[in-house]
């Protein structure tokens, strides 16, 4: 079934005297919201009894948990001493999703740094083709791992290139960020056929079953010439992208995704506002 939540902690969350990360997981089953992502972006800092304990938190509310591996990750660095050190962020996020009980890892894949576009694009598969050896040889292959669409022009990840990582093996699937999408296409996402165009692509390349249940990261994002330049929440009317013609899109195609709320800080009431959409309240 298709899944909504929010990405971290709101503003809410904290004004109401929480702190615990196993207090997030009954905090979104009360909103009546059925997944949370908890992000590791500065770093795989927490122990393992700790995952554990998030993780029974969780399970506990029916709240499934995804998480988001450090930001820094670039596998399109020139230099493999920094490529061995992404391979290893995303295998520490995987070992700590898999004791938390979920099964999804989403991480950025590459910035363009010096090289031309193309050349920046074959070192990521070359190097994603290594990290699926390593998840292999790790026994995490039970777990998805999630490219993610990027919001700068200087990052790897137009829902092209994802699309082509995530041709390399099953374990790979899509983490479409549609805000990100839209940002570095200066507002492309407007209509239902828009988003159609590109769901439909990716269909048509991957499949439906690799399709059905994927990752979708959705925020209004603020975006100059050069792409993203901040999250915003969902009362901001000139930015975009809307709702409403993804959710008539994911209809019309019969899929059910794993939809992440990034609004800044109203992460959660967004995250309901779009379930209120999809189920048409």
């Amino acid at each position: 079934m298709i899944k909504f939540g929010p990405s971290g902690n709101s503003v809410a969350f904290t004004l109401s005297g929480n702190s615990k990360s196993e207090q997030s997981a009954v905090w979104v089953k009360n909103m009546g919201l059925s997944c949370f992502e908890y992000s590791f972006g500065r770093g795989v800092s927490i122990s393992d009894e700790k995952a554990i304990s998030i993780g029974k938190a969780f399970s506990d509310a029916g709240v499934e948990i995804s998480v988001h591996a450090p930001y820094y990750i670039n596998f399109a660095n020139p230099d493999d001493d920094m490529a061995e050190k992404s391979y290893e962020y995303v295998l520490q996020s995987a070992k700590k999703v898999k004791l938390m009980g979920g099964k999804r890892v989403v991480f950025h894949p590459a910035s363009q740094g010096k090289m031309k576009r193309e050349q920046a694009v074959e070192l990521t598969i070359r190097r994603l083709e290594i990290l699926r050896d390593k998840i292999y040889e790790n026994g995490l292959d039970d777990l998805i791992f999630c490219p993610e669409t990027m919001g700068k022009l200087g990052q790897i990840g137009t829902i092209e290139e994802v699309t082509r990582f995530c041709l390399i093996d099953k374990i790979y699937v899509p983490a479409v960020d549609f805000g990100h999408v839209n940002a570095r296409e200066c507002g492309s996402l407007k209509t239902e056929k828009d988003y159609l165009d590109r769901l439909n692509y990716m269909l048509n390349e991957l499949g439906y079953e690799k399709m059905k249940n994927f990752h979708i990261h959705f925020s209004k994002i603020e975006y100059s010439a050069k792409g993203e330049v901040r999250h915003l929440t969902f009362e901001d009317n000139h930015y975009g992208p809307n709702f409403e013609p993804l959710s008539n899109a994911l209809k019309k195609l019969g899929l059910e995704p794993f939809i992440v709320c990034e609004s800044a800080g109203t992460q959660d009431i967004d995250a309901l506002k779009m379930q209120n959409i999809y189920l048409g309240n």
